[in-house]
């Protein structure tokens, strides 16, 4: 692994005797936890700032991580090096595969997670990570000199200076909690906003807004009856989030499924006016994909039911998530109406749910680096870049936290693109297309998915995370290791083949046609399986699981990989077209206002990027490239 500069090793917490910094990192949530990680992965001096240390890695609403898209998200972060997939793997408690009977390119991993044990497990990678040191401290204001970023200065007083700095401040930003007619300003329950930071950013010029999400109550699980509702179990063989991890060890458990019933809906639609949304008291909007439970009854009034999943907290905490009835409606209407759901007639709260509304930065105001276009030396991760979700907020950290200390080393900056990763998916929606309501990813935003599966993240990125000087050298080690076992096996595929005659005289039923083909186009056939071909040639069974899952994929994939491979060559010529930073929009012919206005607000860095932002025509692109051609000339 590269380094930047050599440091000793830093405990959790411990003293120090300078106040200055490569990187610091505000907030200490998942993507603050990546930044970090990543940061001092690189060699820089970090330090992670953070209004509790005993809330460093909290999950603060679905004790969840992964599902469709965003395991994808978890194992690029994996494949990088980061901590999420690794520590998912010792705190969770029911994995299931998801869209397992579909094709390899859809599935997504997922695990319920013991909360406590995922916190301790941050909290201890954390605590054992050279180059780190980790403060209590709320962060009020930047420290900004001739226009670029420098540090920060704490509730204290303290000044901490750094050559960069991350935000990932979460719902912090002058957020405030709605239920029913309350309203408390807090970051969450329990933490104050950090209204400081959000004025400055205001005052620095930047486009932002509000937006809102909210969670559910937490239940008593004691009080559920349990023996009265469908029972989803785990996998029988749970498969890990991380490449390094051969085996989950954690005690497995099944969640409850339960229905909101029509007593439910008629309760929350006479008292929509409690609502923070209903009841005009919010601004913000809220993910469209994860809907509160006011917003289900106003939207889907034909329905009668909707699902509940009952998902404990973990193994000795008696807490439940019902997740799929975030609400902001006052605690006797919560009451009331979880009394009317199937299993829940006699359920204790432990704590009512809520939503919370906070400010956002347009993520548009920022490069593919994460860096802000109008103060240099300052990054953004997580929600405060408008998405939704830890997977997502992770992504974005490791990308700043890396790029933070890249810049502070005066290396060049690390970027991924739409054909290599989901998490350039992510950035490139972001910085590109800005944000109506908070984003979350799925595999359906990205036009590579049959390359960009979970199960090849590792051989798509951690070459070039250990190029980027991000990989440690265990999981370089094992890379390296799995890269060989790979290209011999594909190798070997290559060579072992069959005629239609030797093929069917061993019962494989193929096209009579005098070709000769190999394993992969064997494999290929739906009637033919591995274990098939492992009675012709024996060797192929000490494969290992996951070489043989490769070849098995390439295999169900061949033919569509090839002209996939086709649009992402299409792809890169289009990105390879850069435009200069400066370029002056007014200036180029043929642009109606609007599109003129759109690229304004964006600027561009390739064709390719100009042609992702809605309402951008062919037309515009083509006067565009004209323009950028003459001007070059």
């Amino acid at each position: 692994m590269r380094a930047a500069i050599d440091y000793m090793s830093r405990s959790f917490g411990a003293p120090e005797t300078t106040l200055t910094w490569d990187v610091i990192i505000i907030g200490g949530g998942h993507a603050g936890c990546e930044a970090a990680a990543a940061a001092a992965r690189f060699g820089a001096r970090t330090l992670l700032l953070t209004h509790k240390i005993e809330t460093v890695g909290e999950m603060s609403c679905n004790p969840a991580i992964g599902g469709l898209g965003k395991g994808h998200l978890v194992r690029e972060i994996d494949a990088l090096d980061g901590l999420m997939g690794r520590l998912a793997d010792r705190a969770g408690i029911q994995f299931r595969m998801l869209n397992r009977s579909k094709g390899a390119a859809v599935r997504g991993p997922r695990s319920q997670i013991d909360r406590r044990l995922y916190r301790d497990a941050m909290q201890a990678e954390l605590a054992s990570t050279t180059n780190l040191a980790i403060r209590a401290e709320a962060v009020e204001d930047l420290i900004v000199v001739e226009g670029r970023v420098a540090g920060v200065i704490g509730a204290s007083g303290t000044e901490y200076r750094a050559g960069r700095v991350v935000l990932t401040t979460g719902t912090f930003l002058k957020g405030v909690i709605h239920r029913g007619e309350d309203r408390i300003p807090a970051g969450r329950v329990g933490d104050a906003p950090a209204i400081g930071l959000s004025d400055r950013l205001y005052a620095s010029g930047l486009r932002m807004g509000r937006l809102k999400t909210g969670t559910p109550a937490r239940l008593d699980g004691r009080t559920i009856a349990w023996d009265r509702l469908e029972m989803q179990p785990a996998d029988a063989e749970p498969v890990p989030f991380s490449f390094l991890t051969d085996r989950i060890e954690v005690p497995q458990i099944e969640c409850g499924i339960t229905y909101t019933t029509e007593e439910t809906h008629r309760i929350i639609a006479e008292r929509l006016e409690e609502s923070a949304v209903y009841g005009g008291r919010v601004s913000g909007r809220g993910p469209r994909y994860c809907p509160s439970i006011e917003d289900k009854v106003v939207r889907f009034r034909d329905k009668t039911s909707h699902q509940i999943f009952l998902e404990p907290e973990g193994l000795d905490d008696p807490t439940v998530y019902p997740n799929g009835i975030s609400t902001s409606v006052s605690e006797e209407t919560q009451a009331a109406f979880l009394h009317t759901i199937p299993g829940l007639e006699q359920v204790e709260v432990f704590r009512y749910g809520y939503a919370i509304e906070y400010d956002y930065v347009d993520p548009r105001e920022l490069f593919p680096t994460l860096e802000v276009k109008r103060l240099p030396g300052l990054y953004l991760a997580g929600q405060i870049n408008g998405t939704t979700g830890y997977e997502e907020a992770g992504a974005q950290g490791l990308v700043a936290g890396l790029n933070a200390a890249r810049a502070a080393s005066g290396a060049e900056p690390a970027q991924f693109a739409r054909h290599e990763a989901y998490i350039g998916v992510l950035i490139d929606d972001l910085v590109t297309r800005g944000v109506t309501e908070p984003y979350r990813m799925f595999t359906s935003r990205a036009e590579f998915r049959l390359t960009l599966r979970a199960d090849n993240a590792d051989q798509r990125l951690t070459g070039k995370g250990i190029d980027l000087g991000v990989v440690g050298s265990e999981r370089a080690r094992a890379f390296g290791a799995k890269a060989a076992a790979l290209a011999e096996a594909r190798g070997r595929a290559a060579a072992l083949t069959l005629t239609p005659a030797e093929a069917s005289k061993a019962g494989l039923p193929v096209k009579a046609d005098g070709q000769r083909r190999d394993l992969v186009q064997l494999l290929a056939y739906p009637s033919i399986g591995f274990d098939d071909l492992a009675r012709v040639w024996p060797e192929i069974s000490a494969w290992a699981p996951q070489v043989r899952e490769q070849v098995e994929i390439d295999a169900s994939y061949a033919g569509y990989l090839d002209r996939q491979a086709a649009d992402v060559e299409a792809f890169r010529r289009d990105e390879d077209l850069r435009l200069p930073a400066e370029l002056d929009y007014a200036a180029v012919g043929g642009l109606s206002n609007e599109v003129r206005e759109k690229l304004e607000a964006v600027r561009p860095l390739t064709l390719g990027q100009a042609a992702r932002i809605e309402g951008v025509t062919p037309g515009a692109l083509t006067a565009l490239l004209a323009h950028v051609r003459r001007r070059a000339a």
